[in-house]
């Protein structure tokens, strides 16, 4: 989700994006030529903490988390297409593809609902802990805040890393708010919608 928030930054920028590489042991990386680097810096976190926010308000209802299941998948494609050389792009997706396709088949897609909030959970997690890891706990010198703060120059990397945690914070406590205040269906509700919206058991 990193890499691509990187990537759809680009081409909001106009930006080429050349391709993602992903390395389960290095992370990944987003190549690119052209586009506004003060905006596509800082959107891998930023980008994967507001994604990750809006499938969590979706995973307090079964058709929302339809709808999400059908942009995620959109965001699957254009990262196979970027990342089209690596194996690690087609073993995740793969996977999660798999399990979407049986949580939404089984019992009413209740279980799709689950399995919207813990890839939203996880991906507002993992952009604060990346956060943290890259610019507070420790200074990596090549991290997109250290690129930033030399582009802007203004600051430091730990402040724009404190800057961005605080932001993907609010994002975090933000979905909780919405998904609460904006679904209110019970179980029952749900599941009798959820099988007359885009398909339900078979």
């Amino acid at each position: 989700m990193h890499e691509l928030c990187h990537a759809l930054a680009g081409v909001l920028t106009c930006a080429h994006v050349e391709s993602i590489t992903l390395d389960p042991e290095q992370g990944g990386s987003t190549r690119m030529r052209g586009g506004i680097p003060a905006i596509t810096l800082p959107a891998g976190y930023l980008g994967s903490s507001l994604i990750g926010a809006g499938l969590i308000a979706c995973g307090f209802d079964t058709d929302a988390s339809k709808v999400a299941t059908l942009v995620l998948a959109f965001f699957w494609i254009l990262t196979l297409w970027w990342a089209r050389r690596s194996w690690v792009a087609y073993v995740t997706i793969a996977i999660m593809a798999g399990l979407v396709i049986v949580c939404w088949l089984v019992a009413h897609s209740v279980a799709l609902r689950f399995l919207i909030l813990f890839i939203g959970v996880m991906s507002c997690f993992y952009a604060i802990w990346d956060i943290v890891d890259d610019t507070l706990s420790r200074k990596v010198n090549t991290s997109d805040a250290s690129e930033y703060a030399r582009i802007v120059g203004c600051c430091g990397s730990r402040f724009w890393g404190a800057f961005w945690l605080v932001q993907a914070s609010i994002f975090f406590a933000a979905s909780l708010l919405v998904g609460i205040a904006a679904f209110k269906d019970d179980w029952g509700t749900q599941a009798s919608k959820a099988d007359n919206f885009l398909g339900g058991s078979p």
